[in-house]
Order: C-alpha cells, then structure tokens, then sequence
C-alpha cells in the first residue's frame, strides 16, 4: 500500500489569532483552523491537535508577530523575544511543536511570511524582489530577495524608521513606546486611534488621510532607495481605506522627483503598478507560511 502524499502546514501566529493550515503539494490549501491566540502553552497545544489529525504531514512553517530570533545556533533560536503582547516574552514556538509533530518546522515574521505568500502567489509572482508593508495595528515591513526572506543582524523592523515629522503641522508625539515618533508611532493605527480619538475604521476626515498618506508615502520612497524591489505591496487592516493607496502613490511619485530615471518613478501609471495591494488579500500570510514549509525554509 503506497504512503498518502505529502502535506505541508502553515501558521500565521498573530497577537490576536492563530490561523492553521493543511496544503497539498501544489500548494492548495484543504484544511484551515482558528485559534484565538491566548497563553502560549494553550495556543501552541490547539495548534499541535489541528496538526495531528493530518499524520501525512512533511513540514511545517510558521509566520509570527514578533520580535523573533532567527539566527541559527543562537540558543534562543525560535523564540519570541521582548514583546508587547501579555505573557508571549521569551516564548519558545519552534521547540514544542517540532517534539510534539516530529517535522521540520520553519520560522519567519509574518511580514516576511506575507512578502513570501505574495510572491510566491500573488502580486509579487515572476519577480526577484519584493517588499510588503503591512499597516495595522503596528507597522512591519518583510522582503524576498532572490527567493528568500530577508534575514541579517536579526530581522527587518522598518516600522521603526524615522521619516520627516513636522510638529507644527502634527503635534503629536507619537505612539510608539521606544522611538515615539518613528514610522509606526505617526502611522500605525495605534498611533491614528490615539492622534485623532477614534479608530482608522472610524475615521472620515480628509486631513486624517492625507496626513497618513504623507507618511506611508515617506516610508515608500525611503524603502525603495535602501531596498531597491521590483514592487512594493501595501496591506494590513489601514491600507484597507478605499482611496489611501492611490494617494500614497501620488505623494511617493512627487517626493522621488524623478530620480532615479525609472519608470515607476517618473511614470505615474508605472507607480500603479510599483506600488500594489496584495492579490492574496487577508491569505498573504498563510500562503507564505506554507512556502516556508513547501520551499525547504522549515
């Protein structure tokens, strides 16, 4: 009797949920599972059940918020390190479901595991290189150059870069709790939610917008200089704003100058193009999970 194919799992841990998954082979995902992300030991164990009713698995990756060690051979290798999320410091996620599952098991943030499943599978798809911005609650950034996530002194935190704040125009300090006024603590929805008394979901006023798209704009040109990809994705809960996409590609188009000489800088069309919403919607990150697994990356 031959052995049923192989599957590949996929988790995309978020503060708020864990979401679960079984693909085939081809990447076609049959079996998803929800879990609210509560203590550790209770997520990473609901996570583990799901897992074992499928016993066909060969691999596992997983996405998750951070920060995250991973640096191969560190002794904290897989961890969750220092983190805003209550009781999830110093968490150890690879170890426990490697023992319980007996598979390999990858691990990445899961910006760079949405830059993964976008360009595996969606916008990024017959690209080399491609960044993706997430702007929800915070703000991350993830890439793939050459086919693999980018990894060095530890991970991308772009959510931490500095960009021009004007006090005059927007007094407010910001939100983040280490930098203050770096990229997420203007732009993040945090930061929405405390500068302007209500949610980005609940917000209506133009100024709000406009304001937010001068920073995201900001964060798109410094991005592609010091990254240099072949096409930005945008997503995340605040990206979902119908409008705030084409007015970051217009500010970000009048702040390059037309410098360097390319068409998605000095080409208005072009920028639709360079500067995207995911294809994958809110599956981005699951996708990339998956290739994680699928690619050899666990």
């Amino acid at each position: 009797m031959s052995a049923p194919p192989p599957l590949f799992g996929g988790i995309e841990a978020g503060g708020t949920k864990w979401v679960c998954a079984v693909a085939d082979a081809g990447g076609e995902i049959l079996a998803t599972h929800v879990l609210a992300t509560t203590t550790p030991e209770e997520t990473i164990t609901g996570a583990v059940r799901f897992f074992q009713e499928h016993p066909a698995l060969a691999a596992i990756g997983v996405g998750t918020f951070g920060p995250v060690d991973l640096r191969p051979g560190s002794p904290t290798y897989g961890h969750i390190t220092v983190t805003p999320k209550p009781g999830w410091t110093h968490t150890d996620v690879v170890s426990p479901l490697r023992a319980a599952l007996r598979v390999p098991v990858g691990l990445d943030t899961d910006v760079n595991s949405a830059a993964l499943g976008e360009w595996r599978r969606g916008a990024g798809r017959g690209l080399g290189t491609l960044a993706y911005m997430t702007v929800g609650t915070g703000i991350g950034v993830g890439a793939v150059l050459n086919g693999r996530p980018a990894h060095g002194l530890l991970h991308p935190e772009f959510g931490h870069i500095r960009i021009p704040h004007d006090r005059t125009e927007d007094p407010f300090a910001g939100s983040c709790p280490f930098h203050g006024d770096c990229l997420e603590g203007l732009a993040s929805g945090e930061a929405m939610r405390r500068r302007w008394g209500r949610r980005a979901e609940e917000l209506d006023d133009p100024a709000a917008w406009e304001l937010e798209a001068e920073y995201l704009a900001h964060a798109v040109t410094t991005l592609t200089y010091a990254l240099s990809p072949e096409r930005i994705v945008i997503g995340g809960g605040v990206a979902k704003r119908p409008g705030l996409l084409p007015r970051i590609r217009a500010r970000a188009f009048d702040l390059a100058a037309g410098y360097p000489a390319i068409p998605a800088l000095t080409d208005r069309s072009a920028m639709e193009e360079y500067v995207a919403g995911p294809s994958l919607g809110d599956h981005s990150g699951i996708a990339g999970a998956v290739e994680l697994a699928m690619s050899g990356l666990a």
